[in-house]
């Protein structure tokens, strides 16, 4: 009789110690979900505390400390959502890995709103409504933490479904909202919301066009060039002092004293700074470029240090812009008194410090979420387009800040993807010297040229993806009717329990 197959059971110890495996890993899982929410309300509760410092002897001292909250809470999300606008080209370059990028980030945005966020910092708080209505009824505070809490509401959940709205949007909507539900039409300042509305319009266009025209020298100039290398390490010092020249301009404006610097001087200023740049980076291109071959893969390591310049002067035009979204109405409760409407429209540095750090710890948390769409889904970046992408967008939001206009840098760098895949389908189909180009290393290589001859295939691959644009604009379009709504309903509320 043959002897029966043994039966591997598996013994009932070996089972319980396998269920108990699935739910300490199910429980870690859970776990590190709740990190970076538990490190959110560990600042909201420190920025609380730092704000009741400053405030606990007035009278409305719980309403200041709750407003710090709120603007901590929406500097988070500005920073969870905007981070993309920032880095995103560099990292979907590949030019930064998304650590660095995040950290980058997080410094330059501090610095930035700490240096130069005054301008629009008054713009949000002071010029969108005529806050002198409410110096001695109490209504501006209720009304900026209806605004507040509604614009980061409204955010979160535009983060939470990955669309790029913008934040400057949401708060002036939300703003305007409020404004609208506890007086009327008459208390907002139309002129300056026309003004803000066209930049909303003028900017992106801009951000694109200038993007598109760094694109058009580079390719005309480097790319498609016999000695790529060669002209690289001619005109990348020259880029590079252009963008130095800039910063150092618009630095000069925001920090230096008014009597130091004339337009003159600023622009001289500029001139200066940006000659230095081109010196020390010409050693550094040339140094770079040793024993690169005359490819354009050796564009990845020419353009990685000025790409990652161009997104650290995005991450200070950022701060130096979008630090009054979440600050701004803050600014506007702490000087809601009758003898602080006298004192200037400065915010206090203990109010711009809570949004700047906010800022960066949003980043740091959530950052990565949109970072992605930006840098790699609506069009394909790689180091040379990405660097006109962040130079763009990092020029276009100076100026604004320099002006005092609250503009969307999300708009901006979002404008700048498209101006460049735009350019990419025009240039592709329509450029001699690039089809001369392709022809001549195709002879050279001798094979057969299919992307001059076959430009259907080159406007399959090098389409921008109007899905993506489409569902932007959409975004775009109903971010502030749906702010100032659901601002104007939390204003009704407050008022019929609070006010």
């Amino acid at each position: 009789m043959p002897d029966r197959p043994v039966k591997l059971a598996k013994r009932q110890l070996d089972k319980d110690l396998d269920k108990i495996s699935y739910v300490e890993d199910a429980s870690e899982h859970v776990s590190q979900r709740l990190v970076a929410p538990g490190f959110g309300l560990i600042f909201l509760g420190l920025a609380m505390l730092f704000a009741g410092i400053y405030v606990l002897d007035r009278p409305d001292a719980t309403l200041a400390i709750a407003a710090a909250a709120l603007a901590a809470y929406m500097a988070m999300n500005i920073g969870a959502k905007d981070v993309a606008n920032n880095v995103g080209a560099a990292v979907g370059a590949r030019a930064i890995g998304m650590s660095q990028a995040l950290v980058m980030a997080a410094i330059f945005e501090v610095l930035g709103a700490i240096i130069a966020g005054g301008p629009v910092v008054t713009t949000i708080s002071t010029h969108i409504i005529d806050t002198t209505q409410f110096a001695t009824n109490g209504k501006l505070g209720w009304l900026m933490m209806a605004a507040l809490l509604s614009a980061a509401v409204w955010i979160n959940l535009a983060t939470w479904l990955k669309a790029p709205v913008s934040t400057t949007h949401a708060i002036v909507g939300a703003v305007m909202g409020a404004g609208i539900a506890a007086v009327g039409p008459e208390l907002v300042n139309w002129r300056v919301m026309a003004v803000i509305s066209a930049g909303w319009v003028f900017t992106p266009l801009l951000g694109g066009l200038i993007a598109a025209g760094f694109l058009f020298f580079i390719n005309t100039f480097i790319v498609y060039r016999d000695d790529k290398i060669a002209a690289a390490r001619y005109w990348i010092p020259i880029l590079i002092g252009v963008m130095a020249g800039a910063f150092a301009a618009y630095l000069s404006v925001q920090v230096a004293p008014t009597e130091w610097f004339s337009d003159v001087s600023t622009i001289l200023f500029g001139i200066l700074c940006g000659c230095l740049a081109w010196l020390a980076a010409r050693p550094l291109v040339a140094a770079q470029s040793q024993g690169l071959e005359n490819k354009n893969n050796a564009f990845r390591t020419l353009f990685r240090l000025p790409l990652i310049g161009a997104a650290a002067l995005m991450s200070f035009a950022h701060g130096a812009n979008d630090v009054a979204n979440a600050i701004g109405p803050l600014a506007a409760i702490v000087r809601s008194g009758a003898s602080a409407l006298l004192s200037g429209n400065n915010a206090p540095l203990w109010v711009t410090l809570i949004g700047a750090f906010g800022i960066s710890v949003g980043i740091l948390l959530y950052g990565p979420r949109l970072i992605r769409l930006i840098g790699e889904q609506i069009t394909k970046l790689n180091p040379v387009r990405a660097y006109c992408v962040a130079l763009s967008a990092a020029l276009t939001v100076i100026v604004a800040s320099w002006f005092g206009l609250p503009v969307s840098s999300t708009h901006i760098a979002v404008g700048a993807v498209f101006g460049v895949g735009f350019f990419r389908e025009w240039y592709n189909r329509h450029s001699k010297r690039r089809a001369n180009y392709m022809r001549m290393r195709a002879k050279q290589w001798e094979i057969e040229d299919p992307k001059v001859h076959n430009p259907d295939e080159a406007h399959r691959r090098l389409l921008v993806r109007r899905s993506h644009f489409m569902t932007i604009i959409a975004a775009w379009v109903v971010t502030v009717p749906a702010s100032g709504t659901l601002a104007a309903l939390t204003y009704w509320l407050m008022a019929a329990l609070f006010v």
